[in-house]
């Protein structure tokens, strides 16, 4: 493993969503050019076999978890996230890291657009259960 790339075993010390996300941020600017002209390359990839294993795996192992944090249960669509956001040149000189499970995560797609643009306003809330009396003051 890269001591340099963000990996899941470095993440999972880290206990809470809170600290999990700060971990993941990286700050992209909206507009900024990703795929552009070779979206059909990320595309094609997310269509292929070996990635839908990959993310199968990742799913498992997060337990259908926001950031993999019990208690974040993802109730829409699951996004398996790349950690360290994937190059055109690692698709046409195919890096493995790109299949590597210690390199990904499940998100929401709210953790995700959070995670991009660095915004923990964007993070989805807990669902808080009320009881009768719980705004009593005294």
């Amino acid at each position: 493993m890269k001591p340099d790339l963000l990996n899941y075993h470095d993440l999972s010390k880290r206990t809470t969503f809170i600290a999990r996300f700060r971990y993941l941020a990286i700050g992209a600017q909206v507009g900024a050019k990703t795929f552009g002209y070779d979206r059909h390359l990320n595309q094609g990839f997310y269509g292929s076999y070996a990635w839908k294993q990959v993310r199968d795996q990742a799913l498992i192992r997060d337990d259908g978890c926001d950031l993999g944090v019990p208690g974040h249960e993802i109730h829409d669509r699951v996004y398996v996230h790349h950690m360290n956001p994937i190059q055109v040149q690692d698709l046409t000189e195919f890096n493995p890291d790109i299949l590597n499970l210690d390199y990904l995560i499940c998100v929401s797609h709210q953790t995700h657009n959070a995670i991009h643009f660095s915004d923990e306003k964007q993070l989805p809330r807990l669902f808080v259960e009320r009881f009768p009396g719980d705004t009593t003051i005294w």
